[in-house]
């Protein structure tokens, strides 16, 4: 199998949330004021690099502040804690301390990390601040409807509050813990990888290198259950080129498709895309007027460059050969019929299987 070297040409720009998208994020609770933005993290003195375990460069760098400016911060910070993972009670403030102010050099997002610590008892968690994208929120919330995971995060003008993904780096996990594993987990992961790369390439989230997702491991009885899930959503809807949503056309998940080829026969691997379409249907079964309302605010929407739509549509009308895509004027419309496709093709089957 060729894998191409580079699939993306262009960085991709910053698209702002409209006004229909903010009117569906006031809807579902998404939409918070919050008493710090992004822009306001920026004025740090400062920073120090972060190294990992080993000493390599982790391409963050602790950020330091003046006394006045970090008192503020920090008393912010906590307050979008307490709304980001409970009510906002402003009553378990003093027990939480921010550890750590972080800043990413690398990437589109140029996310700022907050490490906050709950001082009774040690534990500690994560949430980035980031620059409000319509492209990320559209990716969050597509995650949220069609994926078995649920997103927390919140928009407040420009800024993005997200809450962290625990999991091991997809780069780690393959170069780290994939050669310790047993022939059977490898045949699950496997699996997982496969189902992952369909959810992916249907909802048209893209650039999905194996360190922009998690491998989660869970202990069930007498062995190990792998679960692959993304955290990385810049790219959701805005390359014009098919090959940027499937996985097996990044380099970087080589090791992962090899052992997809040698641990899975075609059958079980149509077996497991048709698995995870059913699901992704039921899903806007389960959701419809949250799957309408999210759709409607992309066709109304720009993220995606006119030669971008115009190649993409190209592109699905020789991978699925539905002439429909012919009609679409931009990325929210490309993405209405796939799903449609996908539930249609999902009701059609359920319907002959009930007579």
């Amino acid at each position: 199998m060729a894998v191409e070297k580079k699939l993306m040409s262009k960085k991709k720009p910053t698209f702002p949330v409209s006004n229909l998208l903010d009117l569906y994020l006031k809807k579902y609770n998404r939409n918070i004021k919050i008493p710090i933005f992004y822009d306001d993290l920026l004025r740090f003195q400062g920073s120090v690099t972060v190294f990992d375990k080993n000493d390599e460069d982790t391409l963050w760098v602790r950020t330091y502040y003046s006394q006045y400016e970090r008192e503020e911060i920090d008393r912010s910070l906590k307050q979008i804690y307490t709304m980001l993972h409970s009510d906002g009670n402003d009553e378990t403030i003093p027990f939480l301390n921010v550890d750590a102010i972080d800043y990413c050099t690398f990437g589109n997002s140029k996310p700022f990390r907050i490490k906050v610590r709950n001082i009774l008892n040690d534990n500690s968690t994560y949430f980035y601040v980031k620059k409000a994208d319509a492209s990320r929120v559209y990716g969050l919330e597509l995650e949220h409807i069609l994926s078995p995971h649920n997103m927390n995060y919140l928009v407040y003008k420009d800024t993005l509050i997200e809450e962290h993904i625990a999991g091991i780096p997809g780069d780690d996990f393959i170069k780290d813990f994939l050669p310790q594993c047993t022939e059977t987990e490898k045949s699950q992961i496997a699996k997982e990888f496969v189902k992952f790369k369909e959810r992916c390439l249907v909802r048209l989230l893209g650039d999905m290198r194996s360190y922009n997702y998690v491998v989660i491991p869970t202990h069930d009885f007498d062995k190990i259950v792998y679960k692959i899930r993304a955290i990385d959503f810049d790219q959701q809807s805005f390359e014009g080129n098919l090959k940027v949503y499937n996985l097996q056309f990044m380099k970087e998940n080589f090791k992962m498709i090899e052992m997809v080829g040698k641990k899975l026969q075609n059958s079980s691997i149509v077996q497991y895309k048709v698995e995870e379409r059913s699901f992704m249907a039921k899903r806007m079964i389960t959701y419809p007027r949250r799957t309408f309302r999210l759709i409607k605010c992309m066709k109304e929407d720009t993220i995606s460059f006119p030669e971008n739509v115009a190649l993409l549509k190209s592109h699905l009308i020789k991978y699925v050969g539905d002439v429909k895509f012919k009609d679409c004027n931009n990325m929210g419309e490309i993405l209405e019929t796939i799903l449609a496709f996908v539930k249609r093709n999902y009701l059609d089957i359920s319907n002959k299987e009930l007579f």
